[in-house]
């Protein structure tokens, strides 16, 4: 965490490394490749892998449990970045259940 103002000059803390929590996540060529094959039905397993990985660790950020801390800007984007989370932590939660405890189609 590092210590920041916001545009009312409240000193707050963010999270070390993240961009801010409304900005897109970047994606290499072979990300929008393998996301665009997995749309079709067609990717690999390996892009099937790193299309998910991405999904989970760049775009939700479902491993991070952010939060900033500087005013109504900290609130509002803490907002945004828990709803990004939510996303990966769906799929996090999915890929972990025992499908013999799912339920049916």
């Amino acid at each position: 965490m590092t210590k920041v103002k916001d545009k009312k000059g409240e000193l707050g803390m963010v999270p070390l490394g993240l961009p801010p929590a409304n900005q897109p996540a970047e994606a290499k060529k072979s990300i929008v490749k393998a996301l665009k094959n997995l749309m079709a039905g067609e990717a690999s397993p390996h892009q099937q892998k790193i299309a998910l990985e991405w999904i989970i660790k760049d775009a939700s950020r479902g491993n991070n449990q952010p939060c900033w801390y500087s005013g109504e800007d900290g609130r509002r984007n803490t907002d945004f970045a828990q709803g990004r989370a939510f996303v990966g932590q769906q799929i996090i939660g999915l890929l972990n259940v025992n499908t013999i405890t799912a339920t049916e189609d």
